[in-house]
């Protein structure tokens, strides 16, 4: 099992790294070269600038098995059908319940703002959010541990 972090523009990026460093979980972190980043303890790939580079860069190197870190529902999408586990930075997890109505919305979101809507972004994070990203992380990773 291995922990893969969508790093680009990643808020939970060190919470990932220190959870699966408790838990003696190798992590990857992949990102592209306008999102450079180096954290001790963990791999990083840096990939050429370009839609989506890092996301095919890291669904092309996943297992059945390993845990994916991101924001990006088409990412996560990908990932499941990879057989690996796709978790949310606020904590939740995808799964063949919930990808179909994220990436429904997303796509409608895409469509307003095509159109000339405005879409809110998100809000400012808070501290209980990394907790939940945390605790649902640290549930995965054992969950996914005890099943090998």
């Amino acid at each position: 099992m291995h922990l893969w972090v969508d790093a680009d523009a990643c808020p939970v990026t060190d919470v990932a790294i220190q959870t699966a460093g408790s838990l003696h979980i190798s992590v990857t972190l992949v990102c592209d070269d306008a999102h450079r980043m180096e954290r001790a303890g963990a791999e990083t790939i840096i990939v050429s600038k370009g839609a989506d580079s890092a996301d095919f860069a890291l669904v092309n190197r996943i297992h059945p098995g390993d845990v994916v870190v991101t924001q990006d529902y088409g990412l996560a999408a990908m990932c499941l059908a990879r057989g690996a586990v796709a978790l949310h930075q606020d904590g939740y997890v995808y799964d063949e319940h919930n990808i179909d109505s994220l990436l429904a919305m997303r796509h409608l979101s895409r469509k307003a703002r095509m159109a000339g809507q405005r879409t809110k972004g998100p809000a400012k994070r808070k501290p209980e959010q990394d907790e939940r990203f945390r605790q649902t992380l640290t549930a995965v990773l054992r969950q996914t541990a005890a099943e090998r």
